[in-house]
């Protein structure tokens, strides 16, 4: 039987990162992410784990890519300042096909911002931050329960696709306290064959992000884009709510989502049958979940100025009928925010 705990977001994913084999945590304090480096800081003389304070966050991400490499898992986690300083390793992790995992616990921005919670990270985490044409799979929790289950699924997919996982997480999910269901803990003895473990008895391995001349880098790039294809095709994970008999559907991902769904509850309660597509993948955005409701009208609600909103636009048929809402800062809407929103939209 799986351990139920009352446990905080944070904690939860790092507990969980742990009982799935990720012995190498590498990080740079940074809120509201930090209870994760403390997490594995206090767990690692008992747990036989490897934790180093980075002295910054292009460290940090250098150092996961190191032990990838190996073959062995291995994660950070930062919050939007420290993400944008890591683009540069995770376009040569994505080249070199390296499975690492990266959390990032999203705070409102331009720049510094608060400490509060934001998603105004969709672009740099789904479009590639870094230079060149790379994708990482994005998964986006709702709940410290996910937030515990992604974990190991992170790394499942890393590794599947020799990829950078990224787990996008908010100030809010970070924060949080909600009852848990842990994994069970397991041993994670991998021997990929690509992995740099020493060449004793057989060829040695190379990981590398180069080739020679273009016609060998197009190539190098094409084999890219046939893995990332076949991560789109899948890979793309979503949940419906109420969807079935919806003449609106609200999009909405993360801790936003929780919002919305206590708003749909007022809307039908007023005669207004509302639904929701929350979306899983960020990368790959779920584009099948819109194929089967051609005709409805779609609300997308983000704690940004309006980024996820753009790929809603190009999964639906008849972009004229998606509508976006956003609060900006680190405010978050109220449920009640969000139903006279949707009546001024739509009932006419």
């Amino acid at each position: 039987m799986a351990e139920k705990v009352f446990m905080q977001g944070n904690e939860a994913f790092a507990e969980s990162a742990i009982r799935s084999g990720c012995k190498y945590f590498f990080g740079y304090p940074i809120t509201p992410s930090s209870e994760m480096p403390e997490y594995y800081a206090k767990k690692a003389p008992t747990e036989g784990l490897v934790f180093v304070q980075a002295e910054t966050e292009v460290s940090a991400f250098n150092m996961i890519a190191g032990v990838a490499a190996t073959g062995k898992r291995a994660m950070t986690a930062t919050s939007g300042p420290g993400f944008s300083l890591g683009c540069e390793a995770m376009s040569y992790m994505a080249a070199a096909g390296l499975p690492a995992v990266i959390v990032d616990v999203m705070r409102p921005g331009p720049a510094d911002g608060d400490i509060l919670a934001a998603q105004g990270d969709y672009f740099q985490l789904v479009k590639g931050g870094g230079h060149g044409d790379y994708y990482t799979v994005v998964l986006a929790p709702y709940s410290v329960q996910e937030m515990a289950d992604f974990a190991g699924l992170s790394f499942e997919l890393a590794e599947k696709y020799r990829n950078p996982v990224v787990v996008a997480s908010d100030g809010m999910l970070s924060k949080m306290m909600e009852n848990v269901e842990l994994p069970e803990k397991i041993e994670v003895n991998n021997n990929f064959d690509w992995g740099i473990t020493g060449a004793k008895g057989r060829e040695h391995n190379v990981i590398t992000t180069c080739a020679l001349g273009p016609e060998q880098w197009e190539r190098f790039n094409l084999d890219l884009q046939a893995k990332f294809n076949a991560i789109e095709e899948n890979e793309q994970r979503w949940e419906e709510y109420e969807t079935d008999d919806a003449d609106i559907i609200i999009v909405a991902y993360g801790s936003v989502a929780r919002i919305a769904l206590t708003a749909i509850k007022i809307a039908r309660e007023n005669g207004i049958k509302v639904g929701m597509i929350r979306p899983i993948t960020l990368w790959p955005f779920p584009k099948k979940a819109f194929v089967q409701y051609p005709d409805k009208d779609y609300f997308v609600v983000e704690l940004s100025a309006g980024q996820m909103v753009e790929d809603v636009k190009l999964a639906v048929k008849d972009k004229e009928r998606v509508e976006f809402y956003g609060r900006l800062g680190g405010i978050t809407p109220t449920p009640q925010e969000l139903f006279e929103k949707i009546k001024e939209l739509y009932i006419k």
